[in-house]
């Protein structure tokens, strides 16, 4: 086994693996510190996230696929660790985050529906002003004032992320339309989008507090639909609508 430790969202794991890749792709995270909470992987943990791709592949009518186990190993590494963040008072969202100005702005939406290219037009909108958070996998902490979004190594297939926390502005749901048009919504009008994209424990108690935390995410960060063409216009129409 090969054992090294992480800071990420400020809690400090070691994580045990059988391949040097999980390590590999968590090195921005490398720390010395004491770590809080251990996750060991072994072969059956590879062989479940291998049945899951299966399944998920069947579901959605795609060819089968042969995964090496290096990679459904690091699958397998954040899906320990998206188990036990609720007890820190934090979810793994699926979603892209780009911060302007140091504040973050989450869009999420059903896989291929543009959120990472949307996020990409914000790069290029607001230039030094913008950083890429995360744009997959990013950790949400609930705080009394409100809502820290934290980069995580599980940034997505084009790697956009970085290793900050930043205070989060906003959460966006993001739909395709002919014109860019962005309005507040309520909890009611979210809340099944939210729970599809948030994870899901296994454990039932786990699962409780998950659901705790999304109505929390839900009463401290602005609610928001956006309708988005993807022209380039569509950065200033959606920041512009965010700041009131």
């Amino acid at each position: 086994m090969i054992t090294k430790k992480y800071r990420i969202a400020d809690t400090v794991f070691a994580i045990s693996s059988i391949y040097e890749n999980v390590h590999t792709f968590c090195a921005d995270y490398l720390t010395s510190e004491p770590a809080e909470i251990f996750i060991i992987i072994t072969q059956a943990d590879i062989t479940l996230e291998r049945e899951k791709a299966a399944r998920q592949n069947a579901l959605q009518n795609r060819p089968p696929q042969r995964f090496p186990d290096s990679y459904l190993e690091e699958l397998a590494v954040y899906r320990k660790i998206a188990e036990r963040m609720p007890n820190y008072d934090t979810l793994l969202f699926h979603g892209s985050v780009v911060a302007v100005d140091g504040l973050g702005y989450l869009f999420t939406a059903k896989s291929g529906t543009g959120k990472s290219t949307h996020t990409k037009l914000w790069m290029d909108c607001f230039g030094p002003r913008a950083m890429m958070v995360n744009d997959d996998k990013p950790l949400l902490h609930m705080e009394d004032t409100g809502v820290t979004v934290y980069g995580t190594p599980y940034n997505g297939k084009h790697r956009r992320g970085s290793n900050i926390a930043v205070p989060l502005k906003a959460l966006c749901i993001l739909t395709r339309a002919e014109t860019n048009w962005i309005h507040p919504i309520q909890m009611n009008q979210a809340y099944a989008t939210l729970l599809q994209q948030v994870y899901r424990p296994a454990d039932p108690q786990a699962m409780r507090k998950t659901l705790s935390l999304l109505d929390q995410l839900a009463e401290r960060v602005p609610l928001y639909l956006l309708g988005c063409n993807l022209a380039p216009d569509a950065a200033y129409v959606s920041y512009k609508g965010m700041q009131n």
